[in-house]
């Protein structure tokens, strides 16, 4: 099974066999939640495996992603059309490039020079072709693919490289995303993962939420999710925000601005609120996936969430480490042999 998705920190690509030999040993799953759908990839693995799928986010780039690949069903040669034109247009100066292009001699920047012009004139031709946003969806999806093919960072946008990687050399050019046949009903929202649990009810509920850290020197400011991918968002709403810090980070993506409670420093924090989403969860079974270097420790987990079912597996997978902070290239990254583990909990409530 192919997904597609963006260099991710909280990717479960790898694992998504895992998951789906989870689901095979439910009985009458026909829907199914993905709470916290990030790049969408398990979505997207469960709306091809047959489940009518929702997916939810807090991300307008999760949004995006899931709109394109679970809702858009026109003929490819509709959206190729429109990718040709976009991909003919001159680039020009302008807010990307003022804020995020570099010259072959600059240094730490996440894109060069070449490629923010072409962003430039192809994200505001985007909101002049007025489409409505699940077909919106499907070109700022492939424009974020392509961005993600000749950017200069470790795969997320607090910093970035000192030297020029060696795709950012390459040119932007736009690609029509994968596509597969739509076969499910399936669902996109966008919001805390406690409005879309709240008033609905689906045969399963995964779960993957952010799992901070368990160093307990990691300041309570850490840089967060809505951080590190604060360029999608931008590149999304094309709204040209505030900006802050070496980065050019969002001014709404400061640390301290709307932190997810699964992101807290505090371990019984973190805790509460994963009971709480599988006390309040209307579903038959849950499954969480949850990283061993996370805030809230596997027999913690697996205390709290016995309460809420008559059944627990925990299935342990050694999974590569996000060592991204260490990392001074990508390739070092994809070429390190550090694992830690990734915990599978399947509850029957």
């Amino acid at each position: 099974m192919e997904t597609q998705g963006i260099k991710y920190a909280g990717s479960k690509c790898k694992i998504i066999p895992h998951i789906l030999r989870a689901l095979s040993e439910t009985q009458g799953v026909q829907t199914v939640l993905d709470g916290f759908s990030g790049s969408t990839r398990v979505a997207q693995a469960f709306a091809q495996s047959g489940f009518n799928t929702t997916a939810n986010d807090v991300a307008v780039w999760s949004e995006v992603f899931a709109n394109c690949y679970l809702k858009a069903d026109k003929n490819d040669s509709f959206y190729t059309e429109i990718l040709d034109h976009l991909n003919a247009l001159p680039g020009c100066d302008g807010w990307f490039t003022e804020h995020y292009g570099g010259l072959p001699n600059d240094k730490k920047k996440p894109f060069q020079i070449k490629n923010t012009r072409k962003l430039d004139a192809i994200r505001d031709e985007i909101d002049r072709l007025k489409l409505n946003f699940i077909d919106k969806s499907v070109l700022l999806t492939a424009l974020i693919l392509a961005l993600d093919c000749v950017d200069s960072t470790l795969g997320h946008y607090a910093s970035y490289l000192s030297e020029w990687s060696a795709r950012s050399h390459k040119n932007l050019k736009l690609k029509l995303p994968k596509r597969f046949r739509l076969t499910t009903e399936n669902t996109v929202l966008k919001g805390d993962v406690f409005d879309a649990i709240r008033g609905r009810m689906f045969d399963l509920a995964y779960f993957d939420p952010p799992y901070g850290s368990d160093n307990a020197r990691m300041p309570t400011s850490r840089v967060r999710y809505n951080a590190y991918y604060h360029l999608w968002t931008t590149v999304i709403l094309n709204d040209k925000p505030a900006l802050f810090g070496k980065a050019n980070r969002r001014a709404d993506s400061k640390d301290s601005a709307a932190p997810s409670v699964f992101e807290d420093c505090q371990s019984a924090v973190v805790l509460n609120a994963i009971e709480r989403l599988i006390s309040e969860t209307a579903a038959r079974y849950v499954l969480l996936s949850y990283g061993a270097k996370g805030r809230a420790a596997k027999a913690d987990l697996a205390e709290r969430l016995t309460a809420h079912g008559k059944r627990l597996k925990i299935i342990e997978i050694d999974h590569k480490r996000n060592v991204m902070a260490q990392m001074t290239s990508t390739k070092e990254w994809l070429n390190s042999v550090e694992k830690y583990k990734e915990y599978l909990f399947l509850l029957e409530k």
